[in-house]
C-alpha cells in the first residue's frame, strides 16, 4: 500500500507545483517579507538612534549668556566658566568657539552667520556630574551671582520632541512589523484551504488507500513552507540591497543622528532571523489549517 500513497502523494506534489496559486503567494510572501525587514530595520535602527541621543543629552546641559554690551557679555563668561569649573556638580564646562556657532547658524544666515559685528550669544556646554532638577537649581543659581544673563537649559529636555518622535516611529515599525505577519499567515491560510478544495478528489483517495489526515497536512505543509522559503529568501535579498543602499546615501551625507541610526550587529542577526520565522509561521499555519479542515470536512 505505501507505493500507491507515495505514487498520489507525488501526484499531489506535481499537481501543487502547477498551481497559480502557490506562484502567486510565493511572491506575495516575498513583497511581506520585503516589506517587513524594512519595517523592522526601520524600528531597530531608530531605536539605536533615540538610546544613542539620550545617552548623549543625559546630563548635559548649555548655558547661554546674552547682554546689551559686548564686553560686558564676554565679563559675564569668563566669571560663569569659572564658577561653573569650581562646582562639584559640574564635570565638565567649555566655551562654546564662535566658529562653532557661525557653522550651526549657517544653514539659516549663510556666510553672514560668521560676522564678528553679529550678535551671537556666548554658549557654554556643560556636563553635569549628577542628573536631575535639584542640580540645574544650584547651577542657575551659582550662575545669577555672577552672570545675571546666563539662561541653563537642559539638552534633555530642549530635545525631548525629538526624543517623543523616534519612539513614536519605533511604535510604528513594531505595529506594521506585527501587521504584516498577521497578513502573511492570512495568505498562507487562504492558500492552504484553495490547496484543499482543488485537490479534494486526490485527498479522497489518498484517505481511502490509507493516509491519514496528518500524513496529508504534512504534505501541504513541505509544500507551503518550501513556497515560504522561496519568497521569503527574494523579498529579504532585496530588501536587504535595499538597506546597503540607503545606508551609503546616508552615509555621505555626514549626519550625526544618521549615522548613530545603524542597526549594529544585534540588528542585522534580528532581520536574519526574520525569513526563518515567517516560514516557521507559514508552515505551522498551513498544518493548522489543512488539519481542522480535514477533521472538520473529511
Amino acid at each position: 500500500m505505501s507505493g500507491p500513497v507515495a505514487q498520489n502523494a507525488e501526484r499531489t506534489r506535481r499537481v501543487l507545483d502547477e498551481a497559480r496559486g502557490v506562484r502567486a503567494m510565493v511572491w506575495i510572501i516575498a513583497i511581506m517579507l520585503f516589506l517587513t525587514v524594512l519595517g523592522a530595520a526601520l524600528g531597530l535602527a531608530t531605536r539605536n538612534a533615540a538610546n544613542a541621543l539620550e545617552s548623549e543629552l543625559v546630563g548635559r546641559a548649555t548655558v547661554q549668556l546674552v547682554a546689551s554690551d559686548p564686553t560686558r557679555q564676554e565679563a559675564e563668561a569668563g566669571k560663569a566658566l569659572s564658577a561653573l569649573r569650581g562646582m562639584p556638580d559640574v564635570r565638565r564646562a567649555e566655551l562654546v568657539d564662535r566658529e562653532e556657532l557661525a557653522a550651526l547658524l549657517r544653514p539659516w544666515l549663510g556666510d553672514d552667520g560668521a560676522d564678528p559685528d553679529l550678535p551671537v550669544p556666548t554658549m557654554i556646554d556643560l556636563e553635569l556630574a549628577t542628573e536631575g532638577p535639584a542640580t540645574l537649581s544650584r547651577v542657575r543659581a551659582a550662575l545669577n551671582r555672577v552672570a545675571p544673563s546666563a539662561r541653563v537649559d537642559a539638552q534633555e529636555a530642549w530635545m525631548a520632541p525629538v526624543a517623543d518622535f523616534l519612539d513614536l516611529v519605533v511604535l510604528i515599525a513594531f505595529v506594521l512589523v506585527v501587521l504584516l505577519a498577521t497578513a502573511t499567515a492570512a495568505v498562507v491560510v487562504l492558500a492552504a484551504r484553495a490547496g484543499l478544495d482543488a485537490h479534494r478528489h486526490t485527498i479522497e483517495v489518498m484517505h481511502m488507500l490509507g493516509s491519514t489526515d496528518v500524513q496529508v497536512a504534512r504534505l501541504f505543509q513541505r509544500r507551503i513552507a518550501r513556497d515560504a522559503g522561496v519568497g521569503a529568501a527574494i523579498g529579504s535579498l532585496a530588501a536587504i540591497a535595499m538597506l546597503l543602499l540607503v545606508s551609503a546615501q546616508a552615509a555621505e551625507l555626514g549626519s550625526q543622528l544618521l549615522g548613530q541610526a545603524s542597526l549594529g550587529p544585534s540588528g542585522w542577526a534580528t532581520l536574519a532571523m526574520l525569513p526563518i520565522a515567517f516560514v516557521l509561521l507559514a508552515a505551522l499555519a498551513a498544518r493548522f489549517t489543512i488539519t481542522r479542515a480535514l477533521e472538520s470536512v473529511l
